[in-house]
Formats: C-alpha cells, sequence, structure tokens
C-alpha cells in the first residue's frame, strides 16, 4: 500500500550520488551498461536492503526493499509441515515458485535455516544477490553471489560437486546449463532448493523440460522424474485485517502416481491426483486459499482472484441476492425475507 510522505522527491543530481554511494565500481559500469541493477545493501547498523536500481524518462531510479536481520521463523510466516519436513529430505530436487514478491526467497532462507540447525552438512548457496546471511551452526554454509563470487548460476554449479557439498541452493534456475547441472546434482545425492518464476506445479514441470532442445525432453522428463521430490507455489495475499500478508501455497509431493504423470507427458492430470493425495502431504491452492478465508485470514475478494475453482469458497457475501435453487430466484421483498427465514 502507497502512503504520501510530507518530503521533496530526490532530483536527478540527488539521485546519482545516492546510488553512485551504494554502489562499488563494478556495480556502477554495470548497471550504466544494463540501464538497470539488482543487489543487496549492507549498512554498517545490520540493516539490510534488496536494492533494484534502473532507469525512467532517462533519468535514475531506484526501488528498495527492507530485509530482515534474520531469518524469519516458520511459525510467523505460516509455512505448513509437509513443506517444511522436504528440508529433511537426503537428497533430490525441490522447487519453490511464485511470481516476483510471493515470497520464495523467504521460504528457501527458513528451509535452509533449519537444515543448518539441524543437521551436520554441508550448505553452499549460490544467488543473485544474497538476501539473507546464514551463520554456520551444525552446518557449515558458503554462500556465493553471482557477479560477486561467481559470473553466473551456471558457471558456479558447473563446478560446485567438486567443493563437496550436501546440500545446494540456487537461487534461480534461469538457463538450460543451470537446470541440467541442478537436475544431475539432484540425482547424484545432493539435495537441491530453487527457485522458478513459474504460477504452479504444473507449469513449473512444463517450463524446465521445454528448455532442453526437443530431442532430449523425453531424457529430461525422465531425468526430472526421477530427482524430484516437490514442487511448492506460493502466493502472498494481504490479511483481511490490514496486518500485512499471509502466504497461500501449493504442495505436490513427487509420490509414484505423479512420476508417472511426468514421464508420460501427462502433467495436466496432475491437479487430479493432488485432490485425491491429502495423505500424502499435497495441498491445492484452492485447499489453502478455502482455509485460509474461512478463518477470516483473508478477504473473499482476494480468495477468488487466485482461486482455480470458485465454488469451493462458497456463497459470495458481497452478493445481496439467494442462489437460485432451481427455479426462478424470489424478486418481491417479502419472497427474500421468506427464503432467508428458511
Amino acid at each position: 500500500e502507497l502512503h504520501s510522505l510530507p518530503i521533496e522527491p530526490l532530483n536527478a543530481a540527488d539521485m546519482r550520488t545516492l546510488l553512485h554511494s551504494i554502489m562499488s565500481v563494478r556495480q556502477r559500469s554495470q548497471y550504466e551498461l544494463d540501464r538497470e541493477l539488482d543487489f543487496a545493501l549492507a549498512m554498517d547498523d545490520g540493516r539490510r536492503f534488496r536494492v533494484n536500481a534502473y532507469y525512467q524518462k532517462g533519468h535514475m531510479a531506484v526501488a528498495m526493499r527492507s530485509i530482515p536481520s534474520r531469518v524469519p521463523d516458520p511459525d510467523t510466516l505460516c509455512l505448513p509441515k509437509p513443506l517444511l519436513r522436504l528440508a529433511d529430505k537426503p537428497h533430490g530436487l525441490v522447487l519453490v515458485v511464485g511470481p516476483t514478491g510471493s515470497g520464495k526467497t523467504t521460504t528457501l532462507a527458513s528451509l535452509v535455516d533449519r537444515i543448518n540447525r539441524n543437521r551436520a552438512c554441508r550448505i553452499i548457496t549460490v544467488e543473485d544477490p544474497i538476501e539473507y546471511t546464514h551463520v554456520s551452526e551444525m552446518s557449515t554454509i558458503d554462500q556465493r553471489e553471482v557477479f560477486a563470487d561467481t559470473r553466473s548460476f551456471s558457471a558456479a554449479l558447473k563446478y560446485i560437486l567438486r567443493q563437496d557439498p550436501d546440500v545446494i541452493l540456487v537461487g534461480e534456475m534461469r538457463d538450460l546449463e543451470t537446470v541440467h547441472a541442478a537436475l544431475t546434482a539432484a540425482e547424484t545425492g545432493h539435495l537441491v532448493l530453487a527457485t522458478l518464476h513459474t504460477n504452479d506445479a504444473v507449469q513449473t514441470i512444463d517450463r524446465i523440460v521445454d528448455v532442453f532442445p526437443s530431442h532430449q525432453q523425453t531424457q529430461a522428463r525422465s531425468q526430472l522424474a526421477a530427482s524430484l521430490v516437490a514442487v511448492v507455489s506460493q502466493r502472498l495475499l494481504p490479511r483481511a485485517d490490514g496486518t500485512g500478508r499471509v502466504p497461500a501455497f501449493e504442495i505436490m509431493m513427487a509420490t509414484t502416481a505423479i512420476r508417472t504423470l511426468i514421464r508420460d507427458n501427462k502433467m495436466h492430470q496432475a491437479f487430479s491426483v493432488m485432490e485425491s493425495s491429502r495423505k500424502d502431504g499435497m495441498v491445492t491452492m484452492d485447499w489453502s486459499l478455502k482455509e485460509l478465508y474461512e478463518y477470516n485470514i483473508i478477504s473473499y475478494d482476494d480468495a477468488l482472484r487466485y482461486v482455480r475453482q470458485p465454488g469451493i469458497l462458497g456463497p459470495d457475501p458481497n452478493d445481496p441476492s439467494p442462489p437460485n435453487l432451481g427455479g426462478s430466484a424470489p424478486e418481491s421483498g417479502d419472497s427474500r425475507r421468506a427464503w432467508r427465514k428458511r
């Protein structure tokens, strides 16, 4: 929600001075070349910000978002137990997907934090940029940032297995080389956590397979079916009481049925499998939205915006007319009052 501040906006000269003061020499050069730059800013007092610098109408501009100094705990993030249990998996591929700003990075940071607190293992992350910083506890953690510590995600993953990781976090799977390296790592006994900018589990599987050339897609489906652990899709919705945002989740576990659908290129049937597999830890987005709405955590209108089957939410509380139960709805005020009594 936007709020007006009683101050004048920065002029072009002040904006240039501000941005140059928080960028390294390399970042300034990259910004001037690409006309946009995404990076993390660490202040002397420990505060951190996610920064996106860009140009508009020929002038410098910036968007900054505060990053909590500590990884929020799972209860604060409202993470469901089936999602948290994914951090206990010894190997395989866990994908957290959703649109920009849906909280993917925070969810992954929470999973890494859980591993760090409970398992003695080696964790290597590749991020662009590093948002949450982790301090080694039971695990040892190396955090690598694209451009600062490595040229790209694919370059970092090319040699990552020689660095003896048990857990690998990939900030984003953007290209064929990164996807292939992540699948190989997951297949060879490593737990790989990664994100994609997709909207749901079905779209995620299709996006990964489509990255490969057509003659390699059958093999890619087999490789993905063998290594996948779960796909977690999430959205952030405003709380009904206006106190912040809350996540809604879709969780698709890689059961035998799901693996078969991936191999056979029949992912259009996955939602039906998910609806009948709640006992396996699966959660559909509709179930998640319905539960949030029924507990008055989100509004009907916000739930309706993302639900696949609107009828699951029940009647629209904003509609004063009674439902049509077969035949014409009563029109007079007396008839309507009689229907409400019944």
